[in-house]
């Protein structure tokens, strides 16, 4: 079998539910969806009911600061022992896991699963590892996360893990090789978010075949795939979505290794994460935009500050009001600009509607001009605060109430996203969705990180 350590990543042995499992009850979002909309994990439960579910085994960011952290994620580690004791899930033994999801729009994003070293990954602005955050992680959102992987047994992944790949040479030949072959799963999904199916990857030639493929992603003799950047190389792996628990997962590795001596860091399980790798260039690869909703402060005070907060800083900003959402829609495609272009924002209130633009030049992207913007004024209002929204119809019902307002962003062009990270470190936070809300990973496959 190839040595993958070089590459920063290993096989890993994961666990998916037992032949009687029911695998559509199984699977749900990851958990830092819908946070805003507490009803959708209430309905969730519902549909679940008492039937085993990844479910019980996540911590829905909807409800933190409830003021029962403690007793979820102590029930939380319980309920991961119980599962392993009532045999509710099985090993295909180890193997990669190549991943075909379908989402409601009908397309198919692939996907490989792999366990990658947190030795090699690091959030931090500035990172020269292979694995890097492409956006701000936030250090307030790790506390939760971090209690959840300190003792738990066994890990559960919503990490997407971006590759840049233009010759589609690591996860799209797993297509035919596996043609024939029975699924580890093939599931609908709940709520009418697609379809979701895995094969495990464990013949040597594959795996061989992977490990040469990754291997020239990383060749530093062939700086054309990073645009000749002479530190391009260095990055492998973006993290596309779910950097907030991977970076908890590496701080929690960090602490477990002090207390460990060279030999049990080096086979200790909880050293590597179980991720899914993506290939950029996938053509099921959406990426969406993140709107911002803010929550507790009247609209017309925070429109009102926008001329004179960028006025301060020689930059012009200017704001036009629209009929209402009907318009707003059919204008939403202006939000897209080159970069000699005015960055274009969309916003709502109530029955209000309008456009904001910023001349270019304010920063590299329009969400790094508003997050600016609205972090400044939010702060000078204690009971104010900031959503992060996946879709414009959630952006339209939330800002459609009392004291809110919500602004719509322009999507990131996927193709450039490498380079930002390279030349910028990372982007602000909640900068790109890779897809909308339901098209997120969805949890099937689980791997023990207790020895």
């Amino acid at each position: 079998m190839a040595d993958l350590s070089s590459l920063a990543i290993d096989v890993p042995e994961v666990l998916v539910p037992a032949d009687h499992v029911d695998l559509r009850r199984w699977a749900v979002v990851a958990c830092d969806q819908y946070t805003s909309q507490r009803a959708h994990w209430e309905n969730l439960r519902e549909q679940v009911g008492e039937a085993p579910s990844t479910l019980d085994l996540i911590f829905p960011e909807a409800y933190l600061g409830d003021g029962d952290e403690a007793r979820r994620v102590a029930g939380i580690h319980a309920r991961m022992r119980g599962y392993l004791e009532r045999d509710l899930l099985r090993s295909p033994g180890r193997g990669f896991v190549y991943v075909e999801r379908t989402t409601h729009r009908g397309a198919t994003r692939r996907g490989l699963m792999v366990a990658l070293d947190l030795s090699h990954y690091d959030y931090r602005p500035g990172a020269r590892t292979l694995a890097r955050a492409t956006e701000e992680t936030l250090e307030q959102r790790l506390p939760a996360r971090l209690r959840v992987r300190e003792g738990a047994a066994l890990e559960l992944s919503h990490v997407l893990v971006l590759i840049d790949d233009p010759d589609h040479g690591v996860i799209a030949p797993l297509e035919s090789e596996v043609a024939g072959q029975t699924p580890l799963y093939d599931t609908p999904l709940l709520e009418g978010a697609g379809h979701l199916r895995g094969w495990l990857v464990s013949r040597g030639p594959q795996i061989e075949r992977i490990a040469r493929a990754l291997s020239e992603l990383a060749d530093p003799r062939a700086p054309e795939r990073r645009d000749g950047d002479s530190d391009a190389a260095g990055l492998l792996y973006a993290v596309g979505d779910g950097n907030h628990s991977l970076a908890a997962a590496r701080l929690a590795w960090d602490r477990l290794r002090e207390r460990l001596s060279p030999a049990e860091a080096a086979r200790h399980p909880a050293r590597h994460a179980l991720v899914e790798l993506v290939n950029l260039h996938d053509p099921g690869l959406v990426f969406e935009p993140i709107h911002r909703v803010v929550f507790e402060i009247e609209p017309d005070d925070l429109l009102a500050a926008l001329p004179g907060w960028f006025a301060e800083r020689g930059i012009r900003c200017r704001r036009t009001e629209l009929g209402g959402a009907a318009e707003l829609s059919e204008r939403m495609r202006e939000l897209a600009g080159g970069p000699s272009a005015p960055h274009r924002i969309g916003y709502a209130a109530g029955s209000a509607a309008g456009l904001i633009e910023i001349e270019p030049g304010a920063d590299a992207l329009a969400v790094e001009a508003l997050q600016e913007f609205l972090d400044a004024q939010v702060g000078k209002y204690p009971e104010a605060s900031i959503d992060y929204i996946h879709g414009d119809e959630v952006v339209r019902g939330l800002a459609a109430g009392p004291r809110r307002i919500g602004f719509y962003l322009p999507a990131l062009d996927k193709r450039s996203l490498f380079a930002a990270v390279i030349s910028g470190g990372v982007l602000p936070r909640k900068s790109f969705s890779l897809g909308e809300a339901s098209e997120k990973r969805f949890y099937m496959e689980v791997r023990r990180i207790e020895p």
